[in-house]
């Protein structure tokens, strides 16, 4: 017989991730170090939140979709993911701010020191780059990323459920 697979929550450095009673992690998902996260946040299959050089805080119902990676550059950077944000598949988010209800797309890749604003979508695949603003409710899209707009109503609608759907889908497992 198999042992049940368990997910990996990693001291380093002697800091244990403190996780939340509430969040979920797939049993294959890995959190490693100065990791904090908040209720009812998720951590995907294969995704990473690697705090082994500099801090990584999560906020409250935010999802880090599968093969996600969360890190830092030791003496440069930490990175915060506020409420209800969303980290896409594959996706890289290093060092940088994503604000409440910001969408990180697909494969998408946000460098050190970038600031997402609340509600803003930065589309699959594209790069921002460091240092770089995204104001609130914007839609960034490219490699390397440019502002595309305001975000629609309709997308604004649907970015809002994104957090609750991820809440309710870990349910779904044992």
């Amino acid at each position: 017989m198999n042992p049940k697979p368990s997910h990996h929550v990693i001291a380093c450095r002697g800091v244990i991730p403190q996780i939340h009673s509430s969040c979920w992690l797939a049993p294959n998902a890995s959190v490693i170090g100065q990791v904090t996260m908040a209720e009812e946040s998720s951590c995907w299959f294969n995704a990473v939140i690697r705090g082994d050089v500099s801090p990584i805080s999560i906020g409250k119902r935010v999802n880090i979709q599968d093969g996600a990676v969360i890190h830092g550059t030791l003496d440069k950077s930490q990175t915060t993911i506020d409420d209800d944000a969303s980290i896409g598949h594959n996706a890289i988010v290093h060092g940088a701010l994503v604000g409440s209800g910001a969408l990180i797309g697909m494969g998408a890749i946000v460098m050190d020191g970038a600031t997402i604003g609340r509600g803003a979508v930065v589309a699959a695949g594209a790069v921002i780059l460091e240092k770089t603003d995204v104001p609130p409710h914007t839609l960034w899209a490219g490699v390397p990323a440019t502002n595309r707009g305001m975000v629609s109503e309709a997308l604004k609608t649907s970015l809002a459920d994104v957090s609750k759907r991820y809440v309710d889908y870990t349910k779904w497992f044992d």
